[in-house]
């Protein structure tokens, strides 16, 4: 009875010794290849959120780049004369200023009008920025102190 149920004993022994080696094995290779997937995945997010930021900013750009050419094709037209009334003894001078918007040769308003009545002596080109409404500065960048004037 031992020359058969020692072999028997034996086989299944080493069976099961071989199964849990080969378990541990298998478990040890999985652990790795989840290690390197875990890994994979950390550097696909990575790109993707570095991809959706330079998508984001990259539509920035483009919709900057395009107001800032809309914008430089905004111009400003003006023109002012001094109007004199007459009436008996009284004499009154007023400057008069008339503004307009364009967009590249297309008016975007009708000519605006401001009178302003004027002592003698006073600078008139002065008085005519002072008096402007459209003024580049204003339509483009309020923040700006300095003034231009587009004819």
């Amino acid at each position: 009875m031992l020359w058969v149920g020692l072999p028997i004993l034996v086989s299944v022994g080493s069976g099961a010794l071989a199964y849990y080696v080969m378990k541990a094995r298998m478990e040890a290779a999985i652990a790795g290849e989840r290690a390197s997937l875990a890994e994979a995945r950390a550097v696909v997010d990575a790109h993707a959120k570095t991809l959706a930021e330079t998508i984001r900013a990259t539509e920035e750009a483009a919709k900057r780049h395009a107001l800032d050419e809309f914008l430089a094709d905004l111009r400003v037209e003006e023109r002012h004369y001094l109007r004199e009334q007459k009436a008996l003894f009284l004499h009154k001078k007023s400057l008069v200023l008339q503004e307009r918007i364009f967009f590249r040769n297309i008016p975007l308003s009708s000519w605006v009008e401001h009178e302003m009545p004027v002592e003698e002596g006073a600078d008139v080109e002065k008085l005519a920025r002072t008096l402007a409404v459209f003024t580049p500065d204003l339509l483009l960048a309020p923040s700006v102190g300095s003034k231009k004037l587009l004819r």
